[in-house]
């Protein structure tokens, strides 16, 4: 894999996951009480022996870049490699922005031209999944393809949300539709049995969607971006200019645990997803294949009289009588006595206060930050340091499944009611 180089696309804006990515970009956003977003893609290629590393992103990009730096410093602890942020940047030749996953990489191809390496491997930031990307470069390789696309078997219901791959029983791609419907999504079916499936799970997932990560031969990837330069994404103009075009298209088949984060409701469930038990759909506890993150050096979380069912507690917590059950609790989380925490997702915290500074708060009338005393929260998000004052109820009373109000510190998405980071609110409040 040392002919590899990986290119990691960080999105847009984000505007699925605001006001999670309000201050961070959307691969910084937390994950699983103490990792990233871009930990899994990252983490991914290292166990994959690919240590040549590049993070595209434009939006927000200072708590990335931190994370990145504090993390993974590869030539000391992974090899002879680097992972490096590479942001948006308005030249004299290139004098926009990104403007799609194909432009991204085009505007730094001078960049990735310069490695002597035979392939690219293209992922999204976003997404919760783990997989051997070594095999998948084997398989692009073994097959003599030009270019391979990662593929996800589905089935119809979740078909119509997907660019869809038309192939051959060998897995060579015919045909490309983005998110089709009715006869033209019929027409996407595939034999996905002779690609590997069992007989059974074929008839129920009988289409394959693009999981929006490619491997390119570099004549291949250089080529395409050059003599179309009106093409700005992957998904829905390279590929199909490539097929046109008569190139040798594959589709590599990912039959696992895969979750594209794009929603609020995508990263909530996917979060709470963690706590199942005995073997919830994605774990973060495999030793083989190991997600990396910063390391913090953070002493162990206590726990005085607190109840926790099905739930993640981050270390360096504080836990006091409370009631834990359903939850993931960031690092650094504090949590005060009689509150009620139930279906949340607590970021936790980028510091300690001590007890003096929180006594400190309180008589200068503020609010210290984790949890306050009496406190209900249901179904929510609190992100990172927050502070949530005592009595307060978070339950979305009236079920509203859309709203804004920044200026109360927090937004509903999904029904789900999201405090916004370093947000406060106040002693009684109920939402």
């Amino acid at each position: 894999m040392k002919r590899v180089l990986a290119i990691i696309l960080g999105g847009g804006a984000g505007t699925r996951l605001y006001p999670l990515t309000k201050m961070r970009a959307k691969p910084a956003v937390p994950l699983a009480g103490k990792y990233r977003l871009i930990d899994i893609p990252i983490s991914n290629c290292i166990n994959s022996e690919i240590n040549k590393i590049y993070v595209l992103t434009q939006f927000n990009s200072a708590s990335l870049n931190r994370h990145l730096t504090m993390s993974y410093n590869l030539s000391a602890g992974f090899g002879q490699g680097f992972v490096e942020v590479l942001a948006a940047q308005q030249t004299p030749d290139s004098p926009s922005w990104f403007e799609g996953t194909a432009d991204a990489v085009r505007k730094y191809q001078w960049l990735f031209q310069e490695w002597d390496v035979d392939h690219y491997l293209i992922l999204s930031g976003d997404q919760l999944y783990r997989m051997d990307y070594s095999k998948f470069v084997q398989h692009h390789i073994d097959t003599g393809a030009d270019l391979s696309v990662g593929a996800l078997p589905v089935d119809a219901a979740q078909a119509e949300g997907f660019g869809l791959m038309r192939t051959t029983s060998e897995g060579r791609i015919l045909e490309f539709s983005e998110k089709p419907k009715g006869a033209a999504l019929e027409a996407m079916k595939v034999n996905t049995e002779s690609l590997g499936l069992s007989a059974e799970d074929a008839v129920k997932r009988p289409f394959l969607a693009s999981m929006g990560i490619y491997v390119f031969n570099r004549s291949t990837l250089f080529n395409l971006l050059a003599s179309h330069l009106e093409a700005t994404d992957f998904g829905k103009e390279i590929i199909p200019t490539s097929l046109v075009e008569g190139d040798n298209l594959q589709t590599y088949l990912f039959d696992d645990y895969w979750e594209d984060i794009g929603t609020i409701g995508a990263f909530y469930e996917a979060n709470l997803a963690l706590t199942d038990q005995p073997n919830p759909a994605f774990s973060f506890y495999d030793e083989k294949f190991p997600i990396y993150t910063r390391p913090r050096y953070l002493p162990p979380s206590k726990l005085q009289d607190a109840q926790v069912t099905r739930s993640i507690i981050g270390e360096g917590s504080l836990l006091k009588a409370c009631s834990i059950h359903h939850c993931v609790l960031g690092v650094r989380s504090r949590v005060e006595d009689e509150v009620v925490l139930q279906d949340t997702l607590v970021m936790g915290a980028d510091f300690f206060e001590s007890s003096e500074e929180r006594l400190v708060l309180r008589e200068r009338g503020g609010t210290p930050m984790g949890v306050g005393r009496g406190t209900t929260v249901k179904g929510a998000i609190l992100d990172k340091n927050v502070r949530i004052g005592r009595d307060v109820t978070i339950v979305n009373k009236d079920r509203v499944e859309e709203a804004d109000r920044p200026e109360l510190n927090f937004y509903i998405r999904n029904g789900i009611v999201v405090v916004v980071k370093n947000g406060t609110i106040a002693d009684g409040t109920v939402i």
